[in-house]
């Protein structure tokens, strides 16, 4: 239940970069706010996601806890790694509540693009339209049914990756 200081989710449609960094960075302080178990990001390559943002990552450090889980789908990572400086140390620290996967390049009929979204168990984000930053938000059950199929066909497909630490021989 939303606390008087928790940030309001949007419901319907969004236009535009300025809207949809807003959006995810709602999200990470309404998770924290709310304790949510769960949230589920996915995008091609999170290049333009404020993830490496001060308050981003101090919104994620407050809602990190025993029993959270958060789940990193993407095609690459390499955008993550060299854009958003202070994303990288954080994801080390949680590893233990991180799962991260990797489609690689949608290069088959089988292998769609990744959905550029936001899951939740109650409330959704889809970025239809990445390159504009368009799309939908909200809380419709079977649009969010439909959006975490697509997250799961993709999740699937894809294989482990970023991971928190490199061991080299």
């Amino acid at each position: 239940m939303p606390t008087d200081s928790a940030p309001l989710l949007p419901e319907g449609r969004f236009d535009g970069r300025e809207a949809f960094g807003a959006i995810v960075r709602n999200t990470l302080s309404a998770a924290a706010q709310e304790g949510w178990r769960e949230i589920v990001f996915s995008d091609p390559d999170f290049a333009d996601w404020p993830l490496g943002e001060r308050a981003s990552i101090e919104a994620l450090q407050a809602w990190s806890a025993s029993g959270r889980r958060f789940v990193l789908l993407a095609q690459r990572f390499d955008a993550i790694e060299r854009g958003h400086a202070r994303f990288v140390p954080w994801r080390r620290m949680w590893d233990h509540i991180i799962e991260c996967r990797a489609t690689g390049k949608a290069a088959s009929a089988e292998m769609r693009e990744v959905p550029s979204a936001i899951w939740t168990p109650t409330w959704f984000v889809h970025r239809i339209d990445p390159e504009r930053s368009r799309g939908v938000c909200g809380v419709d059950p079977r649009a969010r049914r439909e959006l975490r199929e697509a997250i799961d066909e993709s999740w699937r497909l894809a294989r482990p990756a970023f991971p928190a630490s490199t061991l080299g021989l």
